[in-house]
């Protein structure tokens, strides 16, 4: 069973930056890629940023410029810096696994969320 925990979500003023983790653990073959999604109130589930096992980075354009995802491999973790946070930005942030496990079956996995809130 593999577990994602995320953390760093909170409050920030707009124009702030804002650094979100997440660790996966549990027994696993490999973490083929990871990422981050959003999911804003009464809005579907949005893609922000995703790094996979190679280090190849895919950013959604609303966060161009302002985003940057990183991994460890020898860690499992991804991290998420967030700069020049708009009060759109508020959301609710998950942490996204695309794992193959012992049994060399792929699977996606999610965190709980992270809950950011970009306001004065």
């Amino acid at each position: 069973q593999v577990h994602l925990v995320e953390s760093g979500g909170g409050l920030v003023q707009p124009g702030g930056s804002l650094s979100l983790s997440c660790v996966a653990s549990g027994s696993f073959f490999r973490i083929e890629a990871m990422g981050w999604y959003r999911q804003a109130p009464g809005l579907q589930r949005e893609l922000v940023a995703h790094i996979t096992h190679s280090g190849a980075t895919t950013y959604a354009d609303f966060v161009k410029e302002r985003c940057t995802i990183a991994s460890d491999n020898s860690k499992n973790t991804v991290t998420l810096q967030m700069d020049s946070l708009k009060p759109d930005d508020t959301a609710v942030y998950f942490c996204n696994a695309d794992v193959v496990d012992d049994h060399l079956t792929r699977a996606e996995h999610w965190g709980q969320g992270a809950l950011v809130t970009v306001s004065s």
